[in-house]
């Protein structure tokens, strides 16, 4: 069993937003909300850079500015991120059935193990692959791919769960079941339908039956 990390199995926005506020408020500016700048958090610092800032990746300044906000988030980033209701009942669930399961996400792991570890659950994950772990990050599933080899599962025994189309694209050239999580970070304009997910839960408390679902036979466990 495979995670995304940022609004998939941690609400992190809360200290994804606050970093980019205090870089703001150290320029003059008003802070912004959470609750609208929460769908951009799927796209880590690029993606409230360009909202906070109109910042592109091309722009001068932008590589000082993306800097500066991963400096303020390592400053906060166990602040106000906690994990979604329901998800530490599931992973414990996982535990009880004997599945692995663990983190492909595309903050770079120097971020995702500080924060997976602060989190603490229970059972640990037995993988926690950063953006940069495997030198390409998603929608490549080279991630995914070295998530199963260190889990000691096959790909085609996993079920890989994210909130953006470049996770089921991932999970989908990395041959394995995928399912969409619709309660994470989604721009508005975003047709969920349309990445073609083999299955769209609306809030954790579904994420159990859908992967029974997806892998009925075949409960993921180590090999």
């Amino acid at each position: 069993m495979l995670f995304d990390l940022d609004g998939t199995l941690i609400h992190t926005a809360p200290d994804l937003v606050g970093a980019l506020n205090d870089m703001r408020r150290e320029d003059g500016h008003d802070p912004l909300s959470v609750e609208a700048l929460a769908p951009y958090c799927s796209y880590g610092g690029r993606g409230l850079l360009g909202r906070g800032y109109g910042l592109t990746p091309d722009d001068p300044g932008y590589r000082e500015a993306y800097d500066r906000f991963i400096a303020a988030y390592r400053g906060r980033m166990t602040q106000n991120s906690r994990p979604y209701d329901g998800i530490r009942e599931l992973v414990a669930r996982l535990g009880t059935a004997g599945r692995a399961w663990g983190v492909v996400t595309n903050k770079v792991e120097a971020l995702a193990v500080p924060l997976i570890e602060f989190t603490a659950f229970d059972p640990a994950p037995d993988a926690v692959i950063g953006g940069d772990t495997a030198g390409v990050s998603k929608p490549d599933p080279a991630p995914i791919l070295l998530a199963c080899e260190r889990m000691g599962v096959d790909p085609a025994n996993c079920v890989y769960v994210g909130d953006s189309d470049r996770d089921i694209v991932a999970g989908r050239a990395a041959e394995m079941p995928t399912i969409a999580a619709g309660y994470g970070y989604i721009p508005v304009d975003d047709d969920i339908a349309a990445w073609r997910a083999d299955a769209v839960v609306d809030t954790p408390a579904e994420l159990w039956e859908a992967i029974v679902r997806l892998q009925p036979d075949q409960p993921i466990r180590r090999i």
